[in-house]
């Protein structure tokens, strides 16, 4: 059996549509943030058991089920590279029932790859990242300050990999899980419906799962850190991708040039509608036509 299983009817189906998209949450980290925004989120006080952020536990649990990934592509065999789907940066595992989405930038480049499952959406995502670890716990607390500065209720739990970042907002529920890799920070948001990222809902299991089993290539091109690394699409669906684009484009191409063969015909004004003149009839008398009065028809 698959990660998820047998895929089943949802009891409540989940617009994706209507879920966060916020750089902060899907792309570019931002900078680090300054030390009086992290100082403001060091306190959680509605999280009793951890009030302090500094004191939080970030050791990972090794005993947690989920294996001892992720791992960086050096330290893997081929066979399990080719076992997973490689996205250029990250090469992560496809669960049955799972969904491929692809976002894609206006010009067509993809800037993210989202597995649609039965539960919610999983997004893995690789940054670079400097060689000492850390980097996620910075991160976590500039995502904390901003999202709740965006209203959004936020809480810091313990899992796996250390903290995690639960957060309720108006659109979806969100929970995110970072872990730090050699030269790399690799980071997992799970969003669903209301419960959805509860800790022991399917959706966390997987993303758990996935997380746990997926790879990192960070490559040896310097970069700022906190840059995302680049997504990559296998061939085969980037040529797919590419044509559905293509069409898209010339699909929206001929409708522009329809509304504009349209207001051209209504600005040379209306076309008459009056029926074409007939000719002139002969002239006819009471008692017939002047030929037939003369008898000569």
């Amino acid at each position: 059996m698959g990660l998820f299983g047998k895929k089943r009817k949802r009891e409540t189906d989940y617009d994706f549509a209507e879920s966060p998209t916020d750089e902060r949450i899907y792309g570019d980290l931002g900078s680090a943030p300054d030390a009086d925004v992290v100082d403001e989120v060091d306190e959680f006080d509605e999280f009793d058991e951890f009030d302090d952020f500094d004191d939080f536990d970030d050791d990972p649990d090794t005993d947690a089920g989920v294996g001892f990934g992720p791992y960086d592509i050096s330290e893997v065999s081929a066979e399990l590279i080719e076992q997973r789907l490689d996205l250029g940066s990250v090469l992560i595992p496809v669960p049955d029932g799972g969904q491929l989405q692809v976002e894609m930038s206006p010009d067509g480049t993809p800037q993210a790859v989202h597995l649609a499952t039965e539960h919610g959406r999983l997004t893995v995502a690789a940054y670079a990242a400097p060689k000492s670890a850390g980097q996620w716990r910075t991160v976590a607390a500039d995502l904390a300050a901003s999202m709740r500065a965006d209203g959004a209720t936020v809480t810091i739990e313990k899992g796996p990999w250390g903290r995690e970042i639960k957060a309720v907002t108006e659109g979806a529920d969100l929970r995110f899980v970072g872990v730090d890799g050699p030269r790399w920070m690799v980071r997992m948001v799970a969003a669903g419906p209301t419960g959805a990222v509860e800790e022991h809902g399917p959706l966390i299991a997987a993303a758990r799962a996935v997380l746990g089993a997926t790879l990192v290539r960070r490559g040896d091109e310097p970069l700022p850190v906190r840059d995302p690394l680049p997504v990559v699409l296998p061939q085969e669906l980037a040529e797919q991708l590419a044509a559905a684009h293509q069409q898209q484009a010339l699909a929206q191409q001929q409708a522009m040039e329809a509304a504009q063969a349209a207001q051209a015909a209504a600005a040379a004004g209306p076309v008459s509608a009056l029926p074409p003149q007939l000719p002139d009839e002969p002239r006819r008398g009471a008692d017939g036509s002047a030929m037939q009065q003369l008898g000569l028809s």
